[in-house]
């Protein structure tokens, strides 16, 4: 939940990586993450069917622990004063306590509900976790939680309550306060402890994996100390890698884990690459860019511009921090992101997770019917995205090679010679002859029905605005 400052963001997006490390062998390769953003649990679990149909692997949650009643408990995904109903769907991220259930997405029971019927469907359940802070108002931490740490004063760093001024400093952006959220003492044992019953408890009930919020902002071995800390290995118990008076985390190998580890100029991307996968936010901005622009010739889209190999990043065109936040991607219409999507899924690596938009939501309204727990609006089941979720499965193991028309505006993402995906950022009309390495012949696309015929390494068809196709080999 923490945000960079688009300046850095490009900043970083134009700059040269480091060699990328080797992927970590228990990273589930060719899987699409849907990110069920603000949805119940019960709304989650009423549309799985739909979810695995659309061609899903996981589905993610929205963090389920305690959390603050903010606005006397009003369910509107966002509010001003004066509104008739009140709200703001980030209360969830603030926890007063680590139990499964809160107001504003369910209980334990609907949680349990919810995993059960994500395994009828081959769904596998991500839950968003949030051990780094608790709520801003830290007086509203519940007793169990205090007393569990040894007192209040014990939950948080010694540094906790002071404001991160640099977030590239690690010891500030470690121990410090992250926009009024007090920094919790993450080293602390009996912290670790309580914690991890809670994870222990979301994987009895279902869950297959974590999304590490502000992961960024937990320290790692070779970061400064807090002086209430002897030692930095919240990874280490939070992965499985150790215990923590006699407890584990179950199942590790089982598990899909990743940290939503923005990108900035002094992030130890190689070293966070060791417990978890990460989010690959610099190349999510150059990828907005292109779509802004409708045209991709001066942007390197081969370049993941991250330190960990591809296949051990989480891809996305937006999310939810770029829409919700200072609305960074919430002016590209729908369309845009579709074909944004289309082209990040098609390619062979990353994990991308689609962002579900809220119900109802367009350009000039951006929150939508403004209700939490509502179904997001219908894109996550649109033909296109279908179509190029199924083409992923079907081209696992094929290599790919981008190709990208001489006007910027179409992209080929061929996967061998058993299928391309064709994408026209623009919006406008395209006619194209490229390089393709698909074999001699004549091709229909899987949703329009637009045909396309390719001649000597030649790909030849027309492309509508903002369109995107899918071509299988025979």
């Amino acid at each position: 939940m923490n945000k960079l400052r688009t300046a850095a963001i490009a900043a970083l997006a134009a700059a040269s990586v480091m060699p990328a490390l080797a992927a970590r062998p228990e990273s589930p390769k060719d899987k699409i993450i849907l990110h069920a953003w603000s949805w119940s649990l019960d709304t989650i679990a009423a549309n799985m069917k739909q979810i695995a149909d659309a061609g899903f692997d996981f589905v993610q949650t929205s963090p389920v622990q305690t959390c603050f009643v903010g606005d006397n408990g009003g369910m509107a995904l966002f509010s001003k004063p004066g509104d008739e109903v009140q709200g703001k769907w980030y209360y969830y991220y603030q926890p007063t306590d680590w139990k499964i259930g809160n107001y504003m997405l369910g209980d334990r029971d609907d949680f349990k509900a919810m995993c059960d019927s994500a395994y009828k469907y081959g769904v596998r359940v991500i839950v968003d976790v949030l051990p780094n802070h608790t709520a801003i108002d830290h007086t509203a931490v519940l007793p169990g939680l205090d007393n569990a740490v040894g007192g209040h004063e014990n939950l948080y760093h010694a540094n906790g309550f002071n404001p991160i001024r640099d977030y590239n400093d690690r010891y500030q952006c470690t121990t410090g306060e992250m926009g009024g959220l007090p920094d919790v003492n993450t080293e602390n044992p009996d912290f670790q402890y309580y914690y991890l019953q809670y994870v222990n408890d979301l994987i009895n009930l279902g869950a297959r994996g974590f999304r590490y919020d502000t992961a960024k902002h937990i320290g790692l071995p070779s970061d400064p100390l807090d002086a209430k800390a002897t030692q930095n290995d919240f990874w280490d118990v939070a992965t499985g890698r150790k215990g923590v008076k006699g407890l584990s985390l179950l199942m590790p190998d089982s598990l899909y884990i990743y940290g939503e580890v923005l990108q900035d100029r002094n992030v130890k991307e190689a070293e966070y690459a060791e417990y978890m996968d990460q989010t690959a936010s610099s190349y999510g901005h150059v990828l907005r860019e292109v779509l802004a622009s409708g045209d991709a010739r001066n942007h390197d889209l081969g370049n993941w511009r991250h330190a960990a190999a591809p296949e051990a990043l989480v891809t996305w065109v937006e999310s939810h921090d770029t829409y919700c936040n200072a609305h960074e991607s919430a002016g590209l219409t729908d369309d845009q992101i579709r074909t944004g999507w289309v082209f990040l899924t098609a390619r062979e690596a990353g994990r991308p997770l689609f962002f579900s938009r809220p119900e109802g939501s367009t350009r000039e309204n951006y929150w939508g019917t403004n209700r939490i727990g509502n179904r997001g609006n219908s894109e996550f089941f649109h033909p296109e995205v279908v179509a190029v979720n199924k083409f992923r499965h079907a081209m696992a193991g094929q290599p790919e090679e981008l190709i990208i028309s001489e006007n910027g505006a179409v992209a080929e993402v061929a996967r061998g010679n058993a299928g391309a995906a064709l994408i026209n950022f623009s919006d406008k009309k395209q006619k194209v002859k490229i390089n393709t390495t698909l074999p001699d012949g004549a091709y229909t696309d899987a949703v329009s029905a637009s045909e396309f015929k390719v001649k000597k390494g030649i790909l030849e068809g027309t492309l509508a605005p903002l369109g995107t196709y899918i071509l299988y080999a025979e």
